[in-house]
């Protein structure tokens, strides 16, 4: 790692936590004089090589920043010397191998995961995708092959896609009742949620849709084949490209629900540990992506007494941008699955988001809205956004913040604040854009800020 010293805490699918690796950091903090820990969460598609690459890469400009390259600095939260230690979260998400990721360098990690691409669309599922998907859901790999045989052959037929559809709600079905189904909506009243409707509407008009928002990403489907008989909607085979961008979204429910799983059920736990025994180790939680999820839901499982998160940054989050609302616009019988999960934190909680982020602009609003994922009753953007796309919204008091004010030592210290980082977040190809664009000096800046640690 380019850092030092740094922890990994390991979760499974329920939120167990890996006890020796906890055991290791709860000891470690306290051999090291760690005064200020960053712990930050990979998103859904990063398995354990990869993630492991986005922590050496994103903590990289830490030192350098608080002085020195030595990791210590003037905490202007406490007034003291500072030395920062560093977790990486690992938890069991799904990687499709097909998915850009920014600066991605293979060499850094295993031989063979680099992100694959084939031309004139995306429908095959590649070897190491369905490795993931075979691992990610046990007792499944008869139903990937079939899926992958009929990604790979594309048939013209309406039946085809019905029994894709039908293989792929297998795929993410939990067993009637587990306490994973409480995981899965930003809204409501945290009661089992049922499977989301774009695992039962027609699987034609689902994946009709999900083409177009491919298309208006920049996702270049090729031409049309010649004789190709295009029953499906007038489309033919290039509606396979929404076949398997709703095999994307269905993991993507699954490891939404996991992520808010883990979180609650595991980190939480374990920063409430770490309170116990490390009382006056400051905290700051950073997640990405679904990773963002996992670090807010931890806030929810902080037992009683446990004040040691000062800081939660949200990078791209893909959540609803009406989690932490105490009433959903529109619907004020309803709040947001975190609902006053700031107030449990002694500083800001952040999120980032930029323009440039397509995955979360275009295709996150249309899968919520073909999930029915919250009750309001506003337009597809602000009824179904991501955190990671508009930021924060509908709490009160939320503050809008910059990149400079980060730089410039104004930042907030508390309460709820956006931060537009487009002009930073903003490489990657279709369809998720600048999605996975994070790794960035002005971010660590942003992070030290929030945590109110500086030079």
């Amino acid at each position: 790692m380019s850092v030092q010293p740094y922890w990994e805490l390991t979760f499974d699918a329920d939120g167990d936590v890996d006890t020796r690796q906890r055991d290791q950091l709860l000891a470690g903090v306290a051999a090291e004089g760690v005064t200020d820990l960053v712990l930050f969460s990979h998103g859904w598609n990063n398995d354990q090589s990869m993630a492991t690459w986005l922590y050496d890469r994103f903590f990289a400009p830490f030192p350098g920043l608080l002085g020195a390259g030595t990791g210590t600095g003037t905490s202007t939260g406490t007034g003291t010397r500072v030395r920062l230690g560093y977790v990486g979260v690992l938890w069991p998400a799904m990687r499709f191998s097909d998915e850009p990721i920014p600066d991605f360098t293979p060499s850094l990690i295993s031989p063979g995961t680099a992100p694959a691409t084939s031309p004139g669309g995306r429908t095959e599922l590649s070897e190491e995708t369905c490795r993931a998907l075979a691992s990610t859901f046990p007792g499944q790999d008869a139903t990937v092959r079939r899926l992958a045989e009929l990604l790979r052959e594309r048939p013209d037929s309406p039946d085809a896609l019905g029994e894709f559809a039908r293989l792929v709600r297998d795929l993410v079905a939990l067993p009637a009742g587990s306490p994973t189904a409480a995981f899965a909506a930003d809204s409501g009243d945290g009661g089992p949620q049922p499977d989301p409707a774009i695992l039962a509407d027609d699987p034609v008009g689902l994946c009709a849709e999900l083409t177009a928002a491919l298309q208006e990403t920049g996702v270049d489907l090729g031409p049309d084949e010649p004789g190709e008989q295009r029953l499906l909607g007038g489309l033919g085979k290039k509606l396979w490209n929404g076949a398997h961008e709703l095999l994307r979204q269905a993991t993507y429910f699954a490891m939404k629900r996991r992520a808010g799983t883990v979180g609650q059920h595991g980190l939480g736990p374990a920063l409430g540990r770490l309170s116990q025994s490390a009382g006056t180790v400051r905290v700051h939680l950073v997640g990405h992506s679904f990773g963002a999820r996992l670090v807010s839901f931890a806030l929810l499982g902080l037992p009683t007494g446990a004040h040691n998160v000062k800081s939660v940054t949200l990078l791209q989050g893909a959540f609803s941008h009406y989690a932490y609302a105490r009433r959903l616009p529109g619907d004020a019988s309803h709040s947001g699955a975190l609902r006053d999960a700031e107030n449990r934190v002694d500083g800001p909680v952040v999120s980032c988001f930029s323009s440039h982020d397509t995955a979360l602009g275009v295709i996150y609003p249309l899968a919520s809205r073909l999930s029915r994922d919250d009750s309001s009753l506003l337009g597809l953007g602000d009824r179904w956004g991501a955190m990671g796309h508009d930021g924060i919204q509908a709490v009160d008091g939320t503050r809008r913040a910059t990149i400079e004010d980060a730089r410039a030592g104004r930042f907030p210290v508390s309460g709820c604040v956006s931060v537009d980082v487009s002009a930073v977040v903003c490489s990657g190809s279709p369809p998720a854009g600048a999605h996975s664009d994070i790794c960035h000096e002005e971010l660590a800046r942003v992070v030290l800020a929030a945590g109110r640690i500086s030079h």
